[in-house]
């Protein structure tokens, strides 16, 4: 007696590329979607304490941008990856031109986060900065 194959020629080789080509769709498209949350741009707030005058700032990431007594220098920028809760997180680099002391290079050096500026605060007595957009 002879045993009968439940699999018809063919059909595996048909289910097993569609399932590759599936795959490699998602795969690509989950690095494309990765790509998005990096920005070129990086949007800030500037405020002087002294005259109150807000002014906003579109750097390009890698740039350095000269404004009044600071420069100011955005490395890095990207966007959260949850739509209910957005967060913009940027790594910024801000030089005070004034201080002349070679110890204190930076007046301040780290990531910025536009929901908690508190984390990593920004402290000068003249400016204050907010992170407000990537793009």
């Amino acid at each position: 007696m002879r045993l009968k194959k439940n699999i018809k020629p063919g059909k595996t080789k048909v289910n097993f590329i569609a399932l590759v080509l599936i795959f490699n769709i998602l795969f690509f498209q989950n690095l494309n979607f990765a790509d998005d949350l990096e920005g070129i741009f990086t949007s800030i707030k500037v405020l002087d304490k002294i005259s109150s005058k807000n002014t906003l700032i579109k750097l390009k990431n890698g740039e350095e941008f000269k404004h009044k007594d600071l420069l100011i220098k955005s490395m890095k920028c990207k966007n959260s990856e949850f739509d209910d809760n957005p967060e913009i997180m940027a790594y910024i680099q801000v030089e005070d031109l004034i201080n002349k002391n070679k110890d204190d290079v930076f007046v301040f050096n780290g990531w910025m986060f536009s929901s908690s500026p508190s984390i990593a605060p920004f402290d000068h007595p003249v400016y204050d900065i907010w992170l407000v957009g990537c793009y």
